[in-house]
């Protein structure tokens, strides 16, 4: 299919960014939704990628690169080593949330499933506009 130039970079350029591309199988549709800013047709956009591996689910094609793929658009739209898919991009690790300063040096009391149960409803039935302290209770 005839496409032109500047189409076909503004698809791959969005490929390898996100590291996967989805299109609704709508040939008459005008423009793809992701590329609605660059006036890309959705047909385009489905010939330009018909080639890589994909998966179709409800009504959606979803292609994804492999790892020929990236070099081949590394190659194809002269991009340094160091610029990674964001499929490949690790994220951060998700820290935990932080202990309170009391409880640090203490072991954590192991209750059984039905004592864990009865605490958590004994102290959530405390209203909380109220000026008692609860106290740890520790089970022997």
């Amino acid at each position: 299919m005839l496409m032109p130039k500047k189409n076909q970079i503004a698809i791959y350029e969005l490929l390898f960014k996100e590291g996967v591309m989805v299109a609704k199988k709508d040939v008459h549709m005008c423009k793809h939704r992701e590329l609605a800013d660059k006036n890309v047709p959705n047909l385009q956009v489905m010939k330009a990628v018909q080639s890589l591996k994909n998966s179709f689910a409800w009504r959606h094609f979803y292609w994804y690169l492999t790892n020929e793929g990236i070099q081949y658009l590394r190659d194809y739209l002269h991009l340094p080593l160091e610029t990674v898919p964001a499929t490949l991009c690790r994220s951060r690790p998700e820290t935990g949330r932080p202990r309170p300063k009391g409880l640090e040096t203490e072991e954590p009391a192991r209750l059984t499933r039905g004592e864990a149960n009865r605490d958590t409803c004994r102290y959530s039935a405390v209203p909380p506009a109220t000026s008692v302290k609860l106290e740890r209770v520790i089970l022997h």
